[in-house]
């Protein structure tokens, strides 16, 4: 299956005239045909891979509804819709996200791009698990149906061998339960693997400045997705570093230290989405989503000054992931 490759400085120019607000002769002057952003929602969207789909750039992570009383769920993916946000991700690892996202999503459910992850990587185990999230989600199908966080090479290998998880992926998809195949990872020899061994619809990949600069971690899997017309799904694009010892938690649901700040939120944000990212999925607490949709507007990509600065300043910091 031969892909297109996006051209990365069309996606660039693309960027820029995405920002929210900006008028739509300026976004067809910097956007290659076929490829503009949407401008006149709150929320732009982009193209999603060769799917067809157009996705708001800011995604809503399931575990921002872990743990919250449904009465409080409701009310944050009904924000979430008025805000614009079309595309939502969750997985059964989230604890009791599905069970409060469900209820909350049903009322939009012909709205939105619903995402969800299976971490079995038997046939049988991801049949069963794939189920069961659509039950809790109340719907009858997943846009996209991912392998979640594929980490070692002997995953890899089970998925795909035989009897693997991904018999059952072609047969829900053959069944019409799920309409595209994709997997998250924070492996790049595993991420890599996978494009090699598949033509997936979708990536979803840590793609953080941090991560990108002071480990090293981001660019191979960024750059052969791209190659292969898949779909990119950023990850940690609000994360700082790794949570440091004798620091006080303040935000208990993110396992990782993420931006102090909206300014700096903002600043890994664009870093993000100057890359060819269709999506930044939020971290876990709902005051980080909404400096994530706050930052959309005026947003740009990163100058190369900005990116000689954000290089300098990831080397003092610890990477969530290292290549």
């Amino acid at each position: 299956m031969t892909k297109r490759r996006m051209d990365r400085r069309s996606f660039l120019r693309g960027a820029a005239g995405a920002a929210a607000g900006a008028a739509a002769s300026t976004a067809a002057a910097c956007a290659k045909p076929g490829r503009e952003a949407e401008t006149t929602l709150k929320l732009p969207r982009r193209p999603l891979g060769q799917t067809g789909e157009r996705l708001s750039i800011v995604g809503f992570g399931g575990i921002v509804v872990k743990d919250e009383p449904q009465k409080s769920a409701n009310e944050l993916v009904a924000q979430a819709i008025e805000r614009e946000i079309n595309y939502f991700d969750v997985a059964p690892a989230y604890g009791n996200a599905e069970e409060r996202l469900g209820p909350a999503l049903e009322p939009y459910r012909d709205q939105v791009f619903l995402a969800c992850k299976t971490g079995r990587r038997d046939r049988a185990g991801a049949e069963s698990e794939l189920r069961r999230s659509l039950e809790r989600l109340r719907t009858d199908h997943f846009d996209l149906y991912q392998f979640h966080a594929v980490t070692e090479m002997a995953d890899v290998d089970r998925i795909l061998g035989e009897g693997g998880a991904m018999e059952a992926f072609l047969a829900a998809r053959e069944e019409g339960l799920i309409r595209y195949i994709g997997f998250s990872a924070h492996s790049e020899q595993a991420a890599l693997a996978l494009l090699d061994r598949y033509p997936f619809d979708t990536v979803l990949y840590p793609v953080n400045w941090v991560c990108w600069y002071a480990g090293g971690f981001g660019p191979a899997v960024v750059t052969k997705a791209e190659e292969q017309g898949v779909g990119i799904l950023g990850l940690k694009a609000l994360a700082l570093q790794q949570r440091q010892r004798g620091k006080a938690v303040e935000w208990p649901k993110c396992w990782y230290e993420p931006a102090p700040d909206a300014k700096q939120a903002a600043l890994g944000l664009r870093f993000t989405l100057s890359r060819p990212v269709t999506a930044a999925v939020s971290p876990s607490h709902a005051e980080l989503l909404w400096w994530a949709c706050d930052a959309v507007e005026g947003l740009t990509p990163l100058s190369e000054e900005e990116e000689a600065q954000l290089a300098a300043r990831s080397a003092g910091l610890q990477p969530l992931f290292r290549a």
